[in-house]
Formats: structure tokens, C-alpha cells, sequence
């Protein structure tokens, strides 16, 4: 650096406005590279147009590491906007034959429908449990249905645990709102009003046997219908890995660059959620007596993207984190990684599998560091099935898109596939005591 050589006098450089003072500065010596007269002159010059570390670099010192990082450009591919390209009209807007109404619970409780259903294909069964030994009932179709909950993500007016300070933290007259961490503004009464579940029951689910209820949180820019169900495919998933399992997608913000909890971030949010949510699985299953075995069933939660916060603060403060038997993560360790390793560190009868790109593969690789100091053994790849304490980190490879993670990560259908690995007969993900503790 310029200075290193104490025989080298001490300039400002904002003060080298004339050339006669360039050249005196840099004569005999620059930055402890001695310079012969037949060059000072043309190296003043340069010096004038060219930046100084072009000079230092010719010593053989370049700039520091921090210096480079501090000038770097921001690199492209990484926003909000990148990964969730501005949906087109016919995108954001499905038409009514895409589209479906909303039906409340008391439509169900009468039974199931009389219409005669094809004869389901043999299917795996999670070896989850527990479960009450109810009689099916018969001529079963499948259910795709939105249930509104008091227990949903929102509304909200609570406070936000990051900052300690109102959710809603902005007015404008009577209407209030949320300015999120990039500045932008979103008002309670357009995003954060939505207290519809999506919920999928299969015409071959079967309450008598084991089975898994998979809570799906949605990422950023998403709706239940558009995303979930026609984009995502998540009931599909649920429908064609032959699980028994039953599916429950909560609307958090509204097709909104917003990752907030909502009444997820509260202690014991998410089991009134699971309560509130047995009872709406049993009406609609056209038994209203069920409602305590989906209220004892063994829960597997999927995250995808900004899902990373709900799913982080249900294991944490949810009040039903045992119930948990597994978690799987789609591009979503954005953050809470202490959250996910404390969960994983004392849940060791639980599965759990993240799978990342570059978005997130450094955070990806720092949670694996945090576990494997705790001495517990971290997998790097599918092949095999998962089983108690199972802990797997998937890298996809680049040309993968974080937008269409839910259906193509590192293979088509990733749900779908965890949940057939989860089932596979050598996996015994739930084997323990018949009722779940509350923690």
C-alpha cells in the first residue's frame, strides 16, 4: 500500500489536482516499487485516468478481499421478481372452470356422497399412527375443497416477533397495513384477510388405517387455487404417492412478496390450528366422530420458499411439535436455522429433508455444519427410504427454477415422492407411545 515505505512522504490524493504535484508524489517510488526516470513521467499520467490499484497491482499487491466485495455488483437471479415473474392476467385470474367455490363444512355433514366412485387401486399406507379403528365410509369421492378457520394464519393483529411491534403497523384513515422488510406496504384488508384452508381428502383415504395429515406453507406471490392446487399440484401429490394422508394448506399472505406467520408465530398457534382442523377434517369426512383421530394423527410439515417461517415457528412454539414426524424443506432455509436444528436435534424419531439451489445452498450447508457439531449424521442424497432420524440435504443441480420447485426439484414431484420414501415397508417413522405429548 501506498505508505508502506517509510521513506515514501504521505499524500491526500483528493488534494493531487495538479499534475506537477502527481508527478513529485510519485517520483523515485510508487507504493515501494521503484520507478526509473524514463517512466515516472508516463506513469503520472496514468495515474491520472487509470484507478491506483491498477499501479499497486503492478507491485504484485492486488486489493483486498473486502475491498472487492464492498464494490461488488448485486448479481442477477436473486429477487423476488426473478424467481416469481409477473403472473399474466389469465395467470393471476383462472377461469371458472379452473377455479373452485368455496363450501362450508356443514355442506358434509350429512355423509359422503351417494354417486358411485371407481374402485380405488391398491395403494402404501404410511406406517404412521395412531389411529381409531372407524368403519370407511363407502362410494368415498375425492375432496378438494376451501374451509374458512378461525385458527388460520390470518387475520392478525398481533405483534411481529422479530421487531416486537404491531403486525400492522401502518394506517392510512381506517385501513391498516404491514410494511414488510423491502419497504413496500400491504394492506390487511387485501393480504392479510384470507383465513381460508385449502383441504384435500383422497377418495381412497381411510381413517382405520395409519395415516398423515401434510400442512403445506405456500411461499411468496401465491394463492390457494392459482398456486397450490393448479400450479403446485399439491393434492395431486398428496393423491398419487398412495399415502394415506389427508392435506391442509393455510393461506398466508395474499399473492404478496410477504412471509409473515401471522397466528403461527404465537405460542400454540399452530396445535389450535390442528384442533380447529380435526374437527373440519371429520365433518367433511362425513364422520363427525373421527374428529379425535385426526386430532391424534401424526402431522408432516412442507415449507416451500418464504413457508420456511411458519414451518420454523409451528416447530418451535407451536405446542405440538411431537406430533411432528416429519419436515421437508423446498428452497427454504432462508433463515431460523436454530429453529429447525433444535427441532431435528430433539425429535430424533422424525425425518427431515431439505432440498435447495443457489438461493439458499449457503445456508443449507451452514445448518448442516450446525448439525454435524451436534453429532448427527447428515445424508446427501435420496436413494434410500427415510427412516427414524433420517436427516437429508439435496442439492439440485442449476437450470432448476425456485418457481417451480413444488413440481420439479431434484425429481418431478417432490412431495409425492417423500411421502412414498416416508412409506416405503422398512420405514417405521412413527413407531412409538399412541398418544403425542404436547410440548
Amino acid at each position: 500500500m501506498i505508505g508502506a515505505d517509510p521513506k515514501f512522504p504521505t499524500h491526500d490524493v483528493a488534494g493531487l489536482s495538479s499534475s506537477g504535484a502527481i508527478f513529485r508524489s510519485i517520483r523515485g517510488r510508487v507504493g515501494g516499487c521503484r520507478v526509473d526516470s524514463s517512466r515516472w513521467r508516463r506513469l503520472a499520467v496514468a495515474s491520472v485516468v487509470a484507478p491506483l490499484s491498477l499501479i499497486l497491482a503492478q507491485c504484485g499487491k492486488a486489493p483486498s478481499p473486502g475491498a472487492l466485495a464492498a464494490n461488488a455488483q448485486v448479481s442477477p437471479g436473486d429477487t423476488f421478481e426473478d424467481r416469481f415473474p409477473t403472473p399474466s392476467f389469465r395467470d393471476r385470474f383462472p377461469t371458472a372452470k379452473e377455479s373452485f367455490e368455496q363450501r362450508p363444512t356443514q355442506d358434509f355433514a350429512s355423509g359422503p356422497s351417494q354417486q358411485a366412485s371407481p374402485a380405488p387401486a391398491s395403494y402404501r399406507v404410511a406406517s404412521l399412527g395412531p389411529q381409531l379403528p372407524y368403519q370407511r365410509p363407502t362410494d368415498r369421492e375425492e375432496l378438494t375443497t376451501l374451509v374458512s378457520m378461525k385458527s388460520s394464519a390470518f387475520p392478525y393483529y398481533g405483534a411481529n416477533p422479530a421487531s416486537e411491534t404491531p403486525f400492522l403497523n401502518i394506517a392510512k384513515g381506517d385501513r391498516r397495513g404491514h410494511r414488510s422488510y423491502s419497504g413496500r406496504v400491504y394492506w390487511q384488508d387485501e393480504t392479510y384477510n384470507d383465513s381460508r384452508v385449502l383441504v384435500h381428502i383422497p377418495e381412497n383415504f381411510e381413517l382405520r388405517k395409519p395415516g398423515v395429515i401434510v400442512v403445506f406453507f405456500h411461499g411468496n406471490g401465491a394463492t390457494l387455487e392459482r398456486d397450490v392446487r393448479d400450479r403446485q399440484l399439491v393434492p395431486q401429490q398428496i393423491s398419487e404417492s398412495g399415502v394415506n394422508a389427508v392435506l391442509l394448506a393455510p393461506q398466508m399472505a395474499v399473492d404478496a412478496a410477504d412471509s409473515s406467520a401471522g397466528k403461527f408465530w404465537q405460542p400454540g398457534g399452530f396445535k389450535r390450528f390442528m384442533a380447529e382442523s380435526a374437527d373440519s377434517l371429520a365433518r367433511l369426512y362425513g364422520d363427525p366422530n373421527a374428529a379425535k383421530a385426526f386430532a391424534n394423527m401424526p402431522i408432516v410439515l412442507v415449507g416451500y420458499s418464504g413457508g420456511f417461517l411458519p414451518t420454523a415457528w409451528s416447530l418451535e412454539v407451536g405446542g405440538i411439535s411431537d406430533r411432528v414426524r416429519g419436515v421437508i424443506l423446498l428452497d427454504a432455509v432462508y433463515g431460523e436455522l436454530d429453529k429447525f436444528a433444535s427441532w431435528i436435534d430433539n425429535h430424533r424419531s422424525g425425518f427431515f429433508v431439505s432440498s435447495y439451489t443457489h438461493y439458499t445452498a449457503r445456508h443449507d450447508r451452514e445448518l448442516m455444519q450446525m448439525l454435524r457439531e451436534k453429532g448427527i449424521a447428515v445424508s446427501e442424497d435420496m436413494d434410500g427410504p427415510l427412516r427414524p432420524g433420517s436427516v437429508v440435504f439435496v442439492e439440485t443441480p442449476e437450470g432448476v427454477t425456485h418457481r417451480d420447485y413444488v413440481t420439479q426439484a431434484w425429481t418431478k414431484n417432490p412431495i409425492e415422492e417423500v411421502l412414498v420414501k416416508m412409506a416405503a415397508p422398512s420405514m417405521r417413522v412413527a413407531a412409538g407411545p399412541s398418544s403425542a405429548s404436547s410440548r
